[in-house]
C-alpha cells in the first residue's frame, strides 16, 4: 500500500489516501452489494457446463454418510469444543466414486464463498487483478485436491459475513473461506473443517486515541461487519455497535471520525493497519477465533476430506510458506488438528 507524506493531517486527507491504496477492494466489495447471493464478476469458469452425475446408489450411499456424520456431530455438540468439532480425515484427500468431490469434478468447478476486501486473507489484488490470500490459498489446496491444477477450476463469490452460513445452507457455494470463526452457534448450522487459522479480537484506533482497551471506549462508537461475533464483544463491553457490511467500511469510518474504533480478530485488523499506518492496535487479546473452512452438513465426506488436504498444508511446509507470504515472520506452528468425530 502506498506511503503517506508526514505532512498530511486530519481525517479527509488521510481517508482519501487510502481510498486510494484500497481502491480495487472497495470496488470488490461494491461488486458484491450490487448483486448479493450471486458470483462476483471475476470468475474462472462457465457455470453453464454443470453436470449432474448422481445415480440413485450414490444417492443412498451419500444419505447413510450424512446419517453417521450428523450422529457424530450430534454427540459432539452436546460439549460444543468449537477447535475439536470437526470429522476426521478417512486417509488422503481421495475422490471416490458418489461422493460430493467426484460431483464437483464432474462439474469442473469448485464454488467458494469468499471475502474480496480483507487484506492478507481474500481480496481483490490491484497488482494483478486476481482474488489472492491465505484463505484464498486454502481453497486452492482443495481444488487442487480435486482437480490436480486449481486454474480455471473454481468459481469464486464475493459475499459478506452476514452470508456466510445461509449461502452454505442453501448449496450456493461448496465452501466458505472467510476469515471465518467456528462458534458453537454456527456449528447448529454448518459444519467446519479443523482449524486453520488461531486469531484473536483485539481493537484498532487512530494513533491519537487515548484508548487502550475496548472497556476504555464504554459509550463511544465501535464498528465491525454485520453477521460477525465481533458485535457481541462490543455490546458487552458497553460501547455502540456500529455495523456495516464490509471492513473496508469500518475503515472509512474511523478515517472519518464517525467511529472511535474498529474490533475484530487481530489477522483482519492487522490487514486494515497495513493500509494505514494512522492506526495502531491496543488491548489484550478479548476473545479465541479459531477459523474453519465452512461446508454443508449435507457432505461429511467433504468436510473429511477437506481435512485431509489441511493435514498435508500442516506437513508439507505449505501452511508455513502461505503464512510467510501473506502474514509474515516469525512464522508459528500451525493450529493442531483435533477431531469430535
Amino acid at each position: 500500500m502506498s506511503a503517506r507524506p508526514g505532512r498530511l493531517r486530519g481525517p479527509w486527507p488521510r481517508a482519501l489516501l487510502v481510498l486510494l491504496a484500497t481502491f480495487a477492494l472497495i470496488l470488490a466489495a461494491a461488486a458484491a452489494t450490487a448483486a448479493p447471493g450471486h458470483p462476483a464478476a471475476l470468475r474462472t469458469v462457465n457455470t453453464a457446463s454443470t453436470v449432474n452425475t448422481a445415480s440413485t446408489g450414490s444417492t443412498a450411499r451419500t444419505g447413510s454418510t450424512a446419517r453417521t456424520g450428523s450422529t457424530a456431530r450430534a454427540a459432539s455438540a452436546a460439549s460444543c469444543n468449537p477447535k475439536a468439532s470437526s470429522l476426521s480425515p478417512s486417509g488422503p484427500p481421495q475422490v471416490t466414486t458418489g461422493s460430493f468431490m467426484a460431483k464437483i469434478r464432474a462439474r469442473g468447478y469448485l464454488i467458494a464463498g469468499v471475502d474480496q476486501s480483507t487484506y492478507h486473507f481474500g481480496f481483490l489484488s490491484p497488482l494483478t487483478g486476481q482474488i489472492e490470500g491465505f484463505d484464498i490459498d486454502m481453497i486452492r489446496a482443495v481444488a487442487t485436491a480435486i482437480f490436480g491444477n486449481p486454474d480455471k477450476h473454481i468459481e469464486y463469490k464475493a459475499i459478506s459475513d452476514v452470508q456466510r452460513s445461509p449461502d452454505v445452507v442453501s448449496g450456493a457455494v461448496d465452501i466458505v473461506a472467510h476469515t471465518m470463526t467456528i462458534t458453537c452457534k454456527r456449528l447448529q448450522q454448518v459444519d467446519f473443517s479443523s482449524v486453520y487459522f488461531d486469531a484473536a479480537q483485539r481493537v484498532l484506533v487512530l494513533k491519537n486515541s487515548t484508548a487502550n482497551s475496548l472497556g476504555s471506549l464504554r459509550g463511544h462508537k465501535v464498528c465491525a461487519t454485520a453477521g460477525s461475533d465481533s458485535l457481541a464483544q462490543i455490546g458487552k463491553a458497553g460501547a455502540i455497535q456500529v455495523a456495516v457490511p464490509y471492513w473496508t467500511d469500518c475503515l472509512v469510518l474511523l478515517q472519518q471520525g464517525d467511529v472511535a474504533a474498529i474490533s475484530t480478530d487481530d489477522s483482519i485488523l492487522a490487514g486494515l493497519a497495513a493500509q494505514d499506518p494512522w492506526t495502531k492496535l491496543i488491548g489484550p487479546r478479548l476473545t479465541d477465533e479459531p477459523y474453519g473452512l465452512a461446508i454443508s452438513k449435507q457432505h461429511p465426506e467433504f468436510v473429511r476430506f477437506v481435512n485431509a488436504v489441511l493435514q498435508q498444508l500442516r506437513t508439507n511446509g505449505q501452511w508455513a510458506a502461505s503464512y510467510a507470504h501473506w502474514i509474515g515472520t516469525p512464522v508459528p506452528a500451525p493450529p493442531p488438528a483435533l477431531y469430535g468425530g
